[in-house]
């Protein structure tokens, strides 16, 4: 059964913000900036830096711009590389839809959520299901919802990055829930890495879960853009040029470094070279690292110290549907993906060209084998666990089956994560360096990746009048 569809005007009132547009410099001299990595952080830098009145260029390694948001095909089928889903509740992200004239063609759903545990696929969707659910006790069930209500309610994250995110869990949800809830799902997304990683991971994905209550909305819903990310970010691209900004994809940097007098120098791969007064790198870490090599060892260690996260997600396009669950949650050991995104439960079918899209995410770190192992081998064992989980599925149900690889898609939240970022402003005059890493109290999200891009170029904005300022002042002494 189709999951409830609500239009624009019969959806709760997210009560979305007058747009942020950063005019800190609408009335000083333009500035010639260069952003490297044209996924979304560094599209909203742009975005936001040209609306500023800047000169800006952004320049991306890849044929088109999107990152991680981008899309691909499937037989027919165009949509989106990885899974991903608008909430209510993102404010930030919405606004950008917003301006791209898109906000109100956006379809809101209701979503059911699957737990597959002991051998057994399980509907989480709702109080009652909560309290039927078998592989608990009722006990366990109770310190469950009070450990996530206890999280909802926190706002000191800094402190939880101080405690192992086991030992947390432990202690509130008791060892039994633990062991059979929150270790597998905790494995599923960081793998043996979960020893490492701090409270506050496990507290902002329960920040988010809560966050459309704490807007006003009584519940959470999903949105989808029909076209999905493809169509958006071509709504995207074409906005920064209208604002000026030169595009330039399959341009991949290989060093960054300042010139001696005053301005910043590019080199692309090729060896064509450019010059900025300032340079925004949006890669992840280990890449600003190497193309930077001028940073001092102490920003080196720290861009090189992240743990990063990578994935190896399949597409599969099926003739018939798995389940009715959005997400299917996996707590077996023996599964080979993290999780089953039935993305037809969400998306109209019709996108599909009348089929199925669901998409099976792995999380591994950079280095894992998965890396290297063949489509053929990952195609046959992916297929094999969902004819084993779901006894009516054939493989005869494949109709295309495609494979994206990604060695850094987050920083893991390590103990006393926040102290050991390094910092946006390097010490490189004119260079500066964000990415999602820097997203210490949150979850990486486009939501997320957006507030970052709107906050970093307040603050660089913010940062470029106080120099003048003091520049101002200094003359004036004399």
């Amino acid at each position: 059964m189709r999951p409830r569809i609500q239009d624009r005007n019969s959806i709760p009132d997210a009560r979305l913000p007058t747009q942020s547009k950063v005019n800190l410099m609408e009335n000083s001299t333009s500035q010639r900036w260069g952003i490297i990595g044209g996924g979304i952080l560094g599209m909203t830098v742009a975005h936001r830096l040209a609306q500023a009145g800047q000169d800006v260029t952004l320049i991306e390694a890849a044929p088109h711009l999107g990152g991680l948001a981008d899309a691909w095909q499937l037989g027919d089928v165009t949509w989106d590389r990885h899974y991903h889903v608008t909430l209510l509740s993102d404010i930030h992200w919405r606004n950008i839809l917003s301006e791209l004239d898109l906000e109100d063609q956006m379809n809101w759903v209701e979503t059911k959520t699957g737990f597959y545990t002991d051998g057994n696929l399980y509907s989480m969707s709702n109080n009652v299901e909560f309290l039927k659910f078998p592989p608990l006790r009722l006990i366990d069930k109770f310190r469950l919802g009070a450990t996530i209500f206890y999280a909802s309610k926190l706002k000191d994250w800094k402190k939880l990055e101080q405690i192992p995110v086991a030992d947390w869990l432990r202690k509130l949800s008791g060892p039994r829930t633990f062991e059979k809830i929150w270790l597998p799902l905790l494995r599923a997304k960081l793998g043996e890495n979960y020893q490492k990683t701090s409270a506050a991971f496990i507290w902002a994905t329960i920040d988010r879960m809560y966050a459309a209550r704490r807007t006003g909305l009584k519940k959470e819903m999903f949105g989808y853009m029909s076209g999905g990310y493809a169509r958006i970010l071509d709504a995207f691209t074409q906005q920064l040029i209208d604002e000026g900004v030169d595009v330039r994809v399959e341009t991949p940097t290989q060093l960054v470094q300042p010139t001696g007098v005053g301005t910043v120098m590019v080199e692309a791969a090729g060896g064509s070279r450019s010059e900025f007064d300032k340079v925004v790198l949006t890669t992840p870490s280990p890449v600003i690292s190497k193309v930077c090599p001028a940073l001092s060892e102490v920003e080196h260690a720290r861009h090189n110290g992240l743990q990063y996260q990578g994935i190896v997600c399949a597409s599969v396009l099926l003739k018939k549907p798995l389940a009715d669950f959005y997400v299917t949650n996996i707590t077996e050991s023996w599964v080979p993906f993290t999780a089953v995104i039935e993305m037809s439960t969400l998306v109209d079918r019709s996108e599909f060209g009348g089929h199925n899209l669901v998409y099976l995410p792995k999380y591994v770190s950079p280095d894992d084998a998965l890396f290297e192992e063949s489509d053929e081998s990952i195609q046959e064992r992916f297929v094999a666990a969902l004819e084993k989980m779901y006894p009516h599925f054939s493989r005869d149900d494949v109709l295309e089956f495609r494979i994206s690889r990604v060695r850094h898609v987050v920083s893991l939240t390590t103990l006393n994560y926040s102290n050991q970022l390094p910092p946006m402003q390097t010490s490189l005059p004119g260079v500066f360096a964000v990415n999602s890493a820097h997203i210490a109290n949150g979850t990486l999200n486009v939501n997320e990746t957006v507030k970052l891009a709107e906050d970093t170029v307040r603050d660089l904005l913010l940062a470029g009048q106080a120099t003048r300022g003091e520049r101002q002042e200094q003359l004036a002494e004399l």
